[in-house]
């Protein structure tokens, strides 16, 4: 029993509830959308030759799906505005809710190899090309207007709007947040090539909302 269309559509059922916190059951395909989205990014890298090693493509697309369970509940850092979740704290959730949703209807062989791949993607460095692999591909979302984007929609899941968003692009770019993470956020210098194009993007996109935002008057 591999990774075959029945678990697929098991997951993919289990992302389709893409909100349960206190109790909503909200429903929609932004979950499902976003494991296909990093899936395709995975295999953009392993299509540019970024390992070396034959990659565990099953495990691999797997993480990807597992990846988004944590999404469906995450709630705002503490201590301030555009939290994220930790790379850590989301690969770690990710093997535990993964095993307690579905593990009974993975082959064990293929669970244990995506649970192992999980709490490696953290690691600096990790062992596993596989893993660092992975872990470029998520920390990528963070930037361009892919990472802009997620940023709007977690603010306005936690009740917050253009405001909290701008203060908090402001944050960022005040204690040097973004060139904290292109140095230590990636593993292979193509990634972070890309991340920093794409964050000339959420720079260029800040700017016209702050111009806009003036244009309507002072606050």
């Amino acid at each position: 029993m591999g990774f075959d269309e029945k678990l697929r559509r098991k997951l993919e059922q289990l992302l389709a509830v893409v909100d349960e916190r206190e109790g909503r059951d909200t429903q929609g395909p932004r979950l499902v959308d976003d494991a296909a989205r990093l899936w395709r990014r995975v295999r953009n890298f392993i299509a540019i030759g970024l390992v070396t090693a034959e990659p565990d493509l099953e495990a691999l697309e797997l993480a990807c799906m597992a990846l988004q369970i944590p999404m469906r509940s995450i709630k705002a850092a503490a201590g301030g505005k555009l939290g994220r979740i930790s790379l850590r704290d989301r690969a770690e959730q990710s093997a535990e809710l993964l095993t307690e949703s579905v593990g009974g209807e993975i082959d064990e062989s293929l669970l244990d190899r995506t649970a192992r791949l999980l709490h490696e993607t953290p690691q600096h460095p990790p062992v596993m090309e596989d893993a660092k692999l992975l872990a470029d591909a998520v920390n990528l979302d963070d930037y361009g207007v892919i990472g802009f984007s997620l940023q709007t929609i977690q603010l306005a899941r936690q009740g917050d709007g253009i405001a909290q968003l701008v203060e908090g692009l402001d944050k960022r770019e005040q204690y040097g947040y973004w060139e904290a993470r292109l140095k230590d956020g990636f593993h292979y210098e193509i990634v972070r090539q890309i991340a920093q194009r794409r964050l000339d993007h959420i720079r260029h996109v800040a700017a016209l909302l702050n111009e806009e935002l003036a244009e309507d008057g002072p606050a």
